[in-house]
């Protein structure tokens, strides 16, 4: 994935407005953790969500299926990194778009 990046964020079903730092830490840590995975070279854009602990992940528009692992390795790496956002309290859903520019 190429340097500019952009991200958005929705937890609860309600957008989240991210400052160019937080946006950019969300996308670098987001595509960091994913590209380790197999199937994901050259990532153009990632969309991840969770559910409750169900985590589904498409990368370039192919979902990669996931062992419990990476799941929960995915789970609580976006929890607690959304948890200490501004304006997120109570997480039920969590979904994340990462584009390169």
């Amino acid at each position: 994935m190429e340097k500019n990046l952009t991200a958005e964020l929705v937890v609860n079903k309600n957008s989240i407005k991210l400052n160019p730092f937080a946006e950019q830490f969300l996308a670098r840590t987001v595509v960091g953790a994913v590209s380790s995975l197999k199937g994901t070279e050259n990532i153009g854009d990632l969309r991840l969500h969770l559910d409750h602990g169900d985590v589904k992940l498409v990368v370039n528009g192919n979902e990669l299926p996931l062992t419990p692992f990476p799941k929960k390795i995915l789970t609580n790496t976006v929890t607690g990194l959304v948890s200490s956002l501004k304006g997120v309290e109570k997480i039920d859903t969590v979904a994340i778009t990462v584009k390169s520019k």
